[in-house]
């Protein structure tokens, strides 16, 4: 029996983006495991190449700033409301650093998502590679 070739389907982009799925056909994983950081070289559904020339995540190092300054503030406002507004500063300084060193693997894992879904003007969702590759797939190659 032959699959259809219109079985492709929209995949919405928000969960994509939040399980780490590539950005051109949002089926293949970027990363080899849900906690992992190692990032496979190759999407395995579609064939794109993450890395797309070197150098190319260096943006993402701008997109982790705006997650450290952006955790920085909330802890900070977390941690003056959560105290009655103490003056002590090494309250701040030993919260705030172990909260960003903490925070650190999702910084990196979802700035280069960020950078391949929002960042990579020559990077779009192409639905049609969006179709889920079936047990009957690999029967007619």
């Amino acid at each position: 029996m032959k699959p259809s070739t219109t079985n492709t389907q929209v995949i919405p982009l928000f969960p994509a983006l939040m399980r780490g799925k590539c950005a051109r056909c949002r089926i293949g994983n970027m990363f080899k495991g849900p906690l992992s950081n190692v990032m496979y070289h190759k999407c395995n559904n579609c064939g794109l190449t993450f890395e797309r020339n070197p150098g190319y995540f260096y943006t993402a190092m701008y997109v982790t700033y705006v997650f450290n300054v952006a955790e920085i503030v909330a802890l900070g406002v977390a941690i003056f409301i959560l105290s009655g507004g103490s003056n002590n500063p090494w309250l701040y300084v030993g919260i705030t650093i172990p909260g960003i060193l903490l925070l650190a693997p999702l910084n990196y894992r979802y700035s280069r998502v960020i950078q391949m879904y929002w960042l990579d003007p020559t990077l779009k969702y192409d639905a049609s590679l969006s179709r889920r590759k079936t047990p009957a797939d690999k029967d007619d190659s």
